[in-house]
């Protein structure tokens, strides 16, 4: 006799049977994973992944950097001295810092157009406390930036507490502290600032010994390594996911190759400018601040949705004056470099398109329009983009419209690849 042994019958009561999966499914795999088990033969697997998500990370603002550096340089071999480099990379500070600040709020979906005015505050606060009143320097500073500190705070408290839309308040604040700053100027609307000094060194100092240089590429070696090496083994030890110590290895020899690279170049005009050493110190600090602590994880949950955060149990009100404060802060440390850069505080601070600017590099960096996604690192890249662009024209004698124009169209570019990269996102099932 024959026995039926169909499933149906072997099946106990009640049970369900699995779906099968499909024939063209696809597990998601941690990129970690992918490395791991494929090697660096995983790398280009996981790259042309990222492509079709939608998830181009910094790609397009890098190779942004090399085509300009190759235009220009076809065009001008001044563009890639070490002299004009070094130049480019002082005067960004002022902008970048103010973007840096930019970042934080647009990580909220939300937007700042104050900065511009408050940094014009910051320069004039301490021209007149130091030098109409003679109040020490390094005190001046500390309250110069205090009033941007203030500013912000003020600004987040009418967002987060009173419901004013972040545009309106922001807009009042940029008319409100222009006038402020032509206020406490006076009737001669300009104050030299002193040629010594901290104001003086912020964008004046260099570190001639070519040591100071390779020594801070180093250190930032080292520092990288230990922290990927250490989070890796606490990753491994918990059970989830981690890099391979060869993919750390080659992230490494990256990094050391480019940072030697620039310490090398810096070497060859003045030496490392104490400018650009705060900036990366600033950028490590704010990049971990953002990605290592729970406040950096508040922020972007913040930014991807409200409601959300609240009913997890987040302080929606005291983080969004937070980041409001944070960047008016940082929007006076870059008016005060800023005023250093050229020895005073006059009228035409804060004004022109400075604030252009600051929003446009950490866009173009690579910071959201729409909140949620960005590092403070995307500054360095979008202010790099604006900057190059504008001393590559500048060194052709092109006029101020036309930069406008090319920036313009650089942002507009940037924008509309945020965008797409959404909806791909999306339709991935990413975003």
């Amino acid at each position: 006799m024959s026995i039926d042994k169909s499933p149906a019958k072997d099946a106990a009561p009640g049970a369900v049977d699995a779906p099968a999966p499909a024939a063209e499914a696809v597990t998601a795999v941690d990129p970690r994973l992918v490395v791991r088990e494929q090697g660096f033969a995983g790398y280009l697997s996981e790259f042309k992944r990222k492509i079709r998500a939608g998830e181009l990370g910094s790609i397009p603002v890098v190779v942004g950097l090399i085509v300009i550096a190759a235009i220009f340089q076809s065009v001008n071999s001044r563009f890639l001295t070490a002299g004009n480099l070094t130049d480019i990379s002082v005067t960004m500070v002022g902008t970048g810092m103010i973007a840096v600040g930019i970042v934080f709020v647009l990580l909220l979906g939300e937007i700042d157009l104050s900065v511009g005015s408050v940094s014009g505050v910051a320069g004039a606060a301490f021209a007149v406390l130091n030098v109409t009143h003679g109040m020490n320097q390094w005190l001046a500073l500390v309250l110069s930036i205090l009033t941007g500190t203030v500013a912000g705070a003020i600004h987040g408290f009418f967002f987060a507490r009173i419901g004013v839309p972040a545009f309106a308040v922001t807009l009042a604040g940029l008319l409100f502290w222009n006038g402020f700053m032509l206020q406490v100027l006076g009737d001669n609307g300009t104050i030299n600032l002193p040629g010594d000094g901290p104001i003086a060194n912020m964008t004046g100092y260099y570190f001639s010994d070519v040591a100071v240089a390779y020594g801070f590429a180093l250190l930032g070696v080292v520092v990288f390594f230990l922290t990927s090496f250490v989070d890796a083994r606490r990753r491994e030890a918990a059970g989830v996911p981690s890099r391979p110590l060869s993919e750390i290895l080659l992230r490494t020899a990256v990094l050391a190759v480019v940072g030697f690279a620039v310490a090398f170049i810096y070497n060859q005009y003045k030496g490392l400018p104490l400018a650009v050493m705060i900036f990366l110190v600033v950028l490590v600090g704010t990049d971990f601040l953002l990605r290592r602590t729970t406040y950096g994880r508040k922020v972007f949950a913040l930014g991807g949705s409200v409601e959300a955060s609240r009913r997890a149990g987040i302080n929606v009100t005291l983080i969004r004056i937070s980041v409001f404060a944070i960047a008016g802060t940082f929007a006076a440390v870059g008016g005060l470099f800023l005023a250093s850069k050229i020895a005073t505080a006059n009228q035409g601070a804060g004004s022109g398109d400075l604030l252009m600017n600051a929003i446009a590099a950490a866009v173009i960096g690579g910071t959201s329009l729409f909140g949620g996604r960005g590092r403070t690192w995307n500054a360095l890249l979008g202010v790099l983009v604006i900057v190059s662009i504008q001393y590559g024209l500048s060194l052709q004698g092109i006029a101020s419209p036309i930069q406008y124009m090319i920036t313009g169209g650089v942002l507009l570019a940037t924008v509309v690849i945020d965008a797409v990269t959404r909806k791909t996102q999306k339709s991935a099932g990413r975003a």
